[in-house]
């Protein structure tokens, strides 16, 4: 049979039309035209024999590589160690990734302890000698990997029939896979909001407030009963709906596990909602002002940092710049997950507190704003990145404001006679690798 598909994930069907499966699952996938989504009939488990839609990014193909438990394509290298570290993995707990520094080369992760090692996460790809693999054909699930003086055709070959049975250059042999955190976010909130994502404002039950941002409160909410959503309420007035809505339409088509996934909205009246993944935790700002230090260390900062980074660079690949990038504007999810959120909101933005109007109507956050963006209203990928240095201030120092006891106005005196934030306490002076 054609196009069958195993489910990686669980999968609550969030309207009729879809199906709800399980983790291991079988499906035959009948119709691929919808983006983010297929329809798609059940073969085995809950939903056997019926037909509805599920998200492609929750499934692949049977008997790939993308199919194993164990391998995480796109997980760096301090993701593999925070995942295989967390409570319920024990020694040998492993996942194969795609080496980030050698793109077709894949590395293993693995959980050790003393006295095998001192670190509890061993590395090994083909650059520390254990073994390598290589591309052989066109086809991304044929490999043939070398491992000391044995050769395989897949990868699963070499993790079946040889690691989980002789050590290999491995300092154990390969356990269980390490769980992998949770599902990717959907692409929108269901099959047919993808296109048609003005939803209607009574879908949405609200919940506890999250905090306030830049733009109005946000809250926890539930669309139809079922998917866990955030909800953002404008503050009515704060930006014209045609603007937001024709910049909303340009956010939605970004898609980054780094970046808050944008899904719908409510513009018919105001107060204009706004709908898009939820994160436990809230904003970064608030997360850490919590926090105070007592369980971040120094590597789970440089990993928020680097998540950040990630998911900016993102961003200007797709020559979109963020404009209002702060602590306050990213999210935070188990794992310390962080996802950059708000990004083109700043555009039609026309309210803010503490701001500076550099020109007429044009209002920004003073010290997270680069100085071309505060004389000249000129913003480009580069005072994206003079704000990601203030979110580095921001994150090293568990949320202080940057240029402590500096007012806005004085702070661009001194920053226009070459002034630069002096290094905060507790601050390497030297690079440490994560």
């Amino acid at each position: 049979m054609q196009n069958q598909y195993v489910a990686l994930y669980d999968y609550v069907g969030r309207t009729p039309e879809d199906l709800t499966v399980r983790a291991g699952d079988k499906l035959q996938v009948l119709n691929k035209n919808r983006v983010g989504w297929w329809f798609a009939r059940a073969l085995t488990g809950i939903s056997a024999d019926e037909r509805g839609y599920i998200p492609a990014n929750h499934v692949a193909p049977v008997d790939s590589i993308e199919a194993e438990p164990w391998y995480f394509p796109d997980t760096q290298r301090a993701d593999a160690e925070k995942m295989l570290l967390a409570e319920g993995n024990s020694q040998g707990t492993f996942l194969i990734r795609q080496c980030g520094s050698d793109k077709g080369h894949f590395a293993l992760s693995g959980k050790l302890q003393p006295p095998l090692s001192t670190q509890p996460v061993g590395h090994f790809s083909k650059l520390a000698g254990s073994w390598e693999s290589q591309t052989l054909q066109t086809d991304p699930t044929e490999w043939c990997v070398q491992c000391l003086t044995k050769e395989f055709k897949t990868v699963k070959d070499l993790v079946e029939e040889y690691h989980s049975v002789v050590a290999g250059g491995f300092p154990v042999l390969l356990g269980k896979p390490c769980a992998k955190l949770g599902a990717p976010a959907t692409h929108g909130l269901s099959y047919n909001t993808v296109d048609q994502w003005e939803i209607p404002r009574n879908s949405i039950t609200q919940g506890r407030k999250l905090g306030e941002g830049n733009f109005g409160e946000v809250y926890e909410g539930l669309w139809n009963g079922i998917s866990r959503v955030a909800v953002k309420s404008l503050r009515p007035g704060s930006m014209e709906i045609k603007d937001m809505v024709r910049e909303a339409q340009l956010m939605k088509r970004l898609h980054h596990d780094k970046l808050i996934q944008l899904y719908a909205v409510c513009t018919m009246e105001e107060p204009v909602l706004i709908v898009t993944e939820f994160m436990k935790h809230g904003s970064l700002l608030d997360y850490l002002k919590k926090d105070m230090g007592k369980s971040l260390s120094l590597s789970d900062q440089i990993n928020m940092a680097t998540q950040v980074a990630s998911g900016m660079a993102y961003l200007e690949e797709q020559n979109y710049i963020h404009r209002d990038l702060a602590a306050r504007n990213v999210l935070v999810g188990e794992n310390n997950t962080c996802k950059v959120a708000d990004f083109g909101l700043a555009r039609v933005f026309k309210n803010e507190n503490e701001v500076y109007a550099a020109r007429p109507g044009c209002l920004f956050p003073v010290k997270w704003t680069a100085l071309e963006g505060l004389m000249y209203n000129e913003f480009s990928i580069k005072s994206d990145v003079w704000s990601f240095g203030i979110l580095l201030y921001e994150i090293i120092t568990f949320g202080l404001e940057p240029y402590p006891g500096i007012h806005n106005f004085k702070m661009m005196e001194l920053l226009l006679q070459g002034y630069r934030m002096p290094r905060p306490p507790n601050c390497p002076s030297i690079c440490i690798e994560s």
